[in-house]
């Protein structure tokens, strides 16, 4: 029990720091300084002001300079992420291999609400992401347990076939749409991704990305849009697709249930 609040507080430490990545990374600022401030009236966050969920809740998600509401995602991703650390530790243990897939999910949740709100991945997630996946490769040739990771030859293979894929898919979709249809942000979280599940579930992420895209905006996004420029008597125009938000679920699928999938479809195909 005691370790499995040690997990989540840590996790909610992450996610507050996953917070400041979230907000300035898209800004091209650094996340070690300045200190945390309101962006409205300046006012430097006190550590008492900066504990995760609990602050929030104590100053009810307004600033104590000037009042100004603070937006619900700063404990929402606090207590995500303390529960992503949370089940890695419930189902891993206290092992190398829950701390590997704690950051790991930790990293495409900062992809998935960046990309929601600003249309951007930074390199700041998938750099490191990429690093640390090949970098605790290595590392587990002599922990031992590497599952749900794969080793570290087919992490290089699959970072390879991931970014590869998606660039040949956005190239594709360039031709057939005269317009840019996939962002180099794509591309390297495709490479992290990759590393960490191998080829043959790099591939399975992106077809999964791609089917909760479409369903999501062929079925949700795009109608809604469509009658809002009907309403407002205004020529309709698509939105963008920001594809990071599907591949991160898409990744954690892959990760943690890619081979029973890849086993499935064996199975009903004959293979």
């Amino acid at each position: 029990t005691i370790w499995a609040i040690y997990s989540f507080v840590i996790g909610a430490v992450f996610g507050s720091f996953l917070n400041v990545c979230i907000s300035r990374w898209p800004e091209g600022l650094s996340v070690v300084k300045p200190r945390s401030r309101c962006p409205n009236c300046g006012h430097q966050i006190g550590a008492l002001e900066n504990i995760p969920i609990f602050s929030w809740l104590a100053l009810r998600g307004k600033c104590r300079g000037c009042g100004t509401h603070i937006s619900f995602q700063y404990p929402l991703v606090e207590i995500i992420v303390g529960l992503i650390w949370l089940a890695s530790f419930l189902v891993f243990g206290l092992t190398f291999t829950a701390a590997r897939v704690a950051v790991l999910l930790t990293v495409l949740l900062g992809v998935a609400v960046t990309d929601a709100k600003t249309y951007l991945i930074p390199d700041g997630f998938t750099v490191f992401g990429l690093i640390w996946v090949i970098g605790t490769a290595f590392v587990s040739l002599f922990t031992g347990g590497t599952e749900p990771f794969v080793g570290p030859y087919e992490a290089i293979l699959g970072a390879c076939v991931g970014a590869g894929a998606v660039a040949i898919a956005g190239w594709i979709g360039e031709i057939t749409l005269k317009k840019e249809a996939m962002g180099f942000g794509d591309v390297t979280l495709m490479a992290m991704v990759g590393a960490a599940v191998g080829p043959n579930r790099a591939l399975i992420t992106i077809f999964l990305g791609a089917l909760l895209g479409a369903v999501s905006f062929l079925g949700v996004v795009y109608p809604i849009a469509w009658m809002r420029a009907r309403s407002a008597k205004r020529e309709f125009s698509p939105p963008l697709i920001p594809f990071g938000v599907f591949l991160a679920p898409a990744a954690v699928i892959a990760l943690l249930w890619g081979d029973r999938i890849v086993t499935s479809y064996s199975r009903i195909a004959g293979l």
